[in-house]
């Protein structure tokens, strides 16, 4: 009698860096949308803190931010039963297999990376190594799990394309190896602007704390960001060119409720944008108060946190032990 097989869910990994409360932008474009992933697919979720270094640091900061980082994320949904989630450095495979990658790595291709210009032009005065290859580093968290699909927004489509490069170098050398993993684009995902200068994308670095939503921002608080937030002087809610500030608020709001935009136009002819600010941010507020609350209750249960950063810990290790195993044997090392 045949055994039944059932087939190997595809792997999906994606990490995020530590660098203080996700803002709605950063929920919206991702973190809402890996929830519901762990359903259908077999989910990798890191807190990248090796990334977080490459900029100057305060070492109680970041140890603090990385541990409200993972709270935040089983806040937003992520069930550590369902997806393995885990804080980047407690996982040495990451930074070994970084190692081996780098020497399949061309230093032309780093030179190019996009986001190694922008930082230097912010960081001047720290221009590190680290800065110029985290790429690589990128590539070995994406590669070390077999991951299949990697959710990406635009900025990070060149750093994909050079993990694919790299497991294809490799893999052209010394056999199949690594899975060359390829873009996952979420079908609601979006793309959310400052909400005083609706041409920037939402940045918690932003100097302006009125451009950005917090996820864990209180009511009033939301409510009176989303008053001041820039429209234009039509006062007719509808989607088109030359109204960044309402394009922006109708992406928020239709990100929230599954509403479309003609939908949404519907909803609010005849209305202005008064009535129409405020029920974006009753909106935003209603969904990110559940948030918002576990987050409060995970933030008082530091043994619970432990435990759950420990086992993620033990199976990142498990899961990547015979991935390094292997890259060490092709490469040529001798194995204990």
């Amino acid at each position: 009698m045949e055994q039944s097989t059932t087939p190997r869910k595809k792997v999906i990994f994606s990490g995020i860096q530590p660098t203080g409360v996700f803002t709605l932008g950063n929920y919206l474009g991702a973190v809402k949308n890996w929830g519901p992933l762990q359903d259908e697919y077999d989910c990798t979720y890191s807190v990248v803190d090796l990334h977080a270094i490459t900029v100057k640091q305060d070492p109680a900061k970041l140890r603090r931010q990385t541990l409200d980082c993972y709270a935040l994320l089983i806040a937003c949904g992520i069930d550590p039963q369902k997806s393995l989630l885990f804080i980047q450095s407690h996982n040495p495979a990451h930074s070994q297999l970084a190692w081996v990658l780098s020497c399949f790595t061309q230093f032309g291709d780093l030179g190019r990376m996009t986001q190694f210009k922008e930082k230097s032009q912010k960081h001047p005065d720290d221009i590190n190594a680290g800065l110029f290859t985290y790429p690589v580093l990128m590539a070995a968290d994406i590669l070390a799990y077999g991951t299949d699909l990697v959710p990406v927004g635009q900025d990070q489509k060149q750093h994909l394309e050079l993990a694919r490069g790299i497991a294809n170098r490799f893999n052209g050398r010394f056999g199949e190896t690594f899975v060359v993993p390829e873009p996952y684009i979420p079908k609601t995902a979006a793309k959310i602007m400052s909400l005083t200068e609706p041409e920037k994308k939402m940045s918690k670095s932003d100097p302006n704390p009125n451009g950005f939503i917090s996820i864990l921002d209180e009511p009033d608080v939301i409510l009176r960001k989303f008053k001041k937030a820039v429209t234009d002087s039509e006062g007719v809610v509808c989607r088109r060119e030359g109204k960044a500030g309402i394009n922006n608020l109708m992406s928020i709001y239709s990100a929230i409720t599954g509403k479309d935009f003609d939908e949404i136009e519907r909803e609010f002819a005849g209305k202005g944008y008064g009535a129409f600010k405020m029920a974006v941010g009753e909106t935003v507020s209603d969904e990110l108060a559940p948030i918002r609350e576990a987050f409060a209750r995970l933030s008082k249960d530091r043994e619970y946190l432990e435990k759950c950063y420990t086992e993620g810990a033990e199976k990142a290790c498990r899961a990547t032990a015979k991935m390094l195993r292997k890259v060490y044997k092709k490469v040529g090392f001798i194995g204990l």
